[in-house]
């Protein structure tokens, strides 16, 4: 995670077996090293400040489950959506899967209603 708010994304994918990222609450599935690559520069280019604050670990048999705060200031395009120049803070939860010893998934759940507000993209949000 920290690697991530550093902007070192090869290092962030050095961790995986085979990068694979799932967002639970849009659906996506980003499988494989230039689909993750993509994410994080898409994601990177629209909240260029985005960051993490890890919040507390969880340890399961085959998964490590992490609660953070993720923040950010929309400042750039984000699939057709303009810069709202507003920051946002939600609190997530990430399960990290693993096979053996190898890292194999991060699933990422969150409140898009709660991210989507705070930017004013929701009707009557500020």
């Amino acid at each position: 995670m920290e690697s991530e708010n550093r902007h070192e994304f090869d290092v962030t994918m050095g961790t995986f077996r085979r990068p694979r990222y799932e967002i639970i609450p849009t659906g996506e599935v980003h499988d494989g090293e230039e689909a993750v690559d993509r994410y994080f520069k898409e994601t990177r280019t629209a909240f260029p400040d985005q960051r993490n604050e890890l919040i507390k670990m969880h340890h399961a048999d085959d998964a490590v489950l992490a609660e953070f705060w993720l923040r950010g200031t929309h400042e750039g395009e984000l699939r057709g959506i303009p810069p709202t120049q507003k920051a946002f803070e939600c609190r997530c939860l990430a399960v990290f899967e693993f096979e053996g010893e190898g890292l194999v998934c991060e699933r990422v759940y969150f409140d898009t209603a709660t991210i989507l507000g705070q930017l004013g993209l929701l009707p009557g949000s500020v």
